[in-house]
């Protein structure tokens, strides 16, 4: 697991913070220092805090769980669609749809109704149905697939959640932490971190910033993934190992009876 350098953050525009005037105190012991009314971060703590939350998602990862992605700001949108795509994960990039994560259930329905549509595309039902059925139907599946089609896979409450702008987001992290969700998220100088379980002090308007952040959170992801196949392989070997080798109680039994059969001849002999 590759961790960016201190200079690659600063090339990315990582320690760039909002004004003075618009900081939030809670953010304090992240900030490096004030210049021409704009505050720093300080990118030594970033370094820190993003190896901690790669780390996490790593092993989170690795457990075959999932984390769903969330950027809704135009910075971030296809980076997000982008890194969760590599890694397999869910993501939402347009407008959060209020109880995603506290009425999962209704959310799993809506998903289902596009299933549904999908089928009657297939089986040839959809062709039966007349023209205005056909554009309503068209365009329901359009609307569900904007808001929910990068989540058709979530099939249950996510493991945690990445997010970008947790200011923005404010919606989907009180839902998480109303759950119990432990919350990632890239903060910067205007937010309170006080919600956010792993917080990486960046900057989270420019494009650069955030990729970075992903590529590294991402690949440590890709990793556990890989690991996780890698450990199903040896176990799936192991257990044809095992199979093929009879266990010792077994090689008991087949010796007793090949000393049995033998028995009967010994005596003939004699």
């Amino acid at each position: 697991m590759s961790t960016p350098t201190f200079e690659q953050l600063l090339e990315a525009g990582c320690h760039f913070g909002h004004l003075k005037r618009k900081w939030n105190p809670a953010m304090a012991p992240y900030i490096f220092m004030e210049r021409n009314g704009i505050h720093i971060i300080d990118l030594y703590k970033t370094v820190a805090k993003v190896e901690e939350a790669a780390a996490a998602l790593k092993s989170i990862a690795k457990s075959g769980k999932k984390v769903l992605f969330v950027a809704t700001k135009k910075q971030a949108k296809q980076v997000i669609a982008d890194k969760a795509n590599s890694v397999g994960m869910p993501y939402v990039i347009e407008r959060w749809p209020g109880g995603m994560l506290t009425n999962f259930p209704t959310i799993r329905k809506a998903v289902k109704k596009m299933t549904s549509i999908d089928k009657m595309i297939k089986d040839g039902t959809f062709d039966n149905l007349s023209k205005r059925e056909k554009l309503q139907v068209t365009r329901q599946r359009a609307k569900l697939e904007k808001t929910l089609g990068s989540i058709a896979d979530l099939n249950r409450l996510p493991a945690a959640l990445f997010v970008v702008d947790v200011l923005k987001e404010r919606i989907a992290v009180a839902e998480a932490n109303r759950l119990g969700i432990p919350v990632f998220a890239m903060v910067d100088t205007n937010s309170d971190p006080s919600n956010v379980d792993f917080v990486i002090p960046a900057n989270d308007d420019a494009s650069k910033s955030i990729e970075i952040i992903l590529d590294t959170v991402c690949s440590a992801m890709a990793e556990g993934i890989e690991e996780r196949k890698a450990e199903k392989v040896d176990t799936i070997a192991a257990g044809e190992g095992e199979a093929a080798t009879p266990k010792r109680s077994t090689r008991r039994r087949i010796s007793k009876a090949a000393a049995e059969e033998e028995a009967p001849a010994t005596t003939e002999e004699a």
